[in-house]
């Protein structure tokens, strides 16, 4: 299962790593760009976050991949703290969805950073509420 969690900070240079549905789907996949990000990452000594929501969309039962993907990420809960940041964003930015926001919240929470996703037209209309944040395509 996930290593940690989130409030132990993995950051290079004060830089976090947040992944949403997308990038995990890319990982199970083996898609070329997420496998490389992911790697890159892990490789620099950093266990990439994914929110429990993330989890919850990307998991449809146990695999080999899956769990191998698991042992290196931290499962973050979803504290007080990040249910009250991604309802106010729900509630600021039209059109974006619950994991969407929770994602953009949980990087913005630990200083910012990088989120790693498939869709980032809708991650990137939450980066006006969030701007410490940065969305990465995979």
């Amino acid at each position: 299962m996930a290593r940690g969690d989130a409030g132990q900070k993995q950051t290079a240079r004060g830089v976090t790593f947040t992944f949403d549905t997308g990038m995990l789907i890319a990982l199970e996949r083996r898609k070329r760009r997420a496998t490389e990000a992911f790697r890159n990452i892990i490789r620099r000594g950093f266990l990439p976050v994914v929110p429990a929501v993330v989890y919850v969309e990307w998991w449809r039962g146990r695999s080999d991949i899956r769990e191998e993907i698991l042992a290196a990420l931290i499962l973050e809960d979803m504290a007080p703290a990040l249910c009250r940041a991604a309802g106010e964003a729900l509630g600021a930015v039209r059109g974006s969805t619950l994991a969407d926001a929770v994602v953009m919240a949980s990087a913005a929470l630990r200083g910012g950073g990088v989120v790693y996703t498939a869709d980032v037209e809708d991650l990137s209309r939450l980066q006006g509420y969030f701007p410490t944040v940065h969305v990465l395509h995979v």
